[in-house]
C-alpha cells in the first residue's frame, strides 16, 4: 500500500513539474509572439520608408555623375593652368639666373 502512495506521489510530482514547465513555455512563447508582432510592424514600417529609395538613389546617382564630370573638367583646366604657370615659372627662374650670373 505504501508503494502505491509513493508511486502516486512521484507521478503527481512529475506531472506537476511538467505542467509548470509547459506553462512557462507557453508564457514565453506568447511573449515571443508579441515581440515578433512588434518586429513585423517595425519591418513593415522600414519597408514603407525604403520603397522610394530606388528613385531617390537614381536621382542622387545622376547628380553625382554630373558632379564627377564637372570635377574632372576642373581638374583638366587646373592641370592646364599648372602647365602654363609651370613653364612661365621656369622661364622667369631662368631669366633671374641669367641676370644674376
Amino acid at each position: 500500500m505504501i508503494l502505491t502512495y509513493l508511486t502516486l506521489a512521484a507521478t503527481a510530482i512529475v506531472i506537476l513539474v511538467l505542467v509548470v514547465y509547459l506553462v512557462g513555455i507557453i508564457y514565453y512563447l506568447r511573449r515571443a509572439d508579441q515581440h515578433l508582432i512588434q518586429l513585423v510592424g517595425g519591418l513593415q514600417a522600414i519597408q514603407g520608408h525604403a520603397e522610394p529609395l530606388p528613385t531617390h538613389l537614381t536621382t542622387i546617382n545622376g547628380a553625382l555623375a554630373a558632379l564627377l564630370r564637372d570635377l574632372q573638367a576642373t581638374d583638366r583646366h587646373l592641370l592646364g593652368v599648372n602647365r602654363v604657370l609651370g613653364q612661365e615659372g621656369d622661364e622667369q627662374h631662368n631669366v633671374l639666373q641669367e641676370s644674376a650670373g
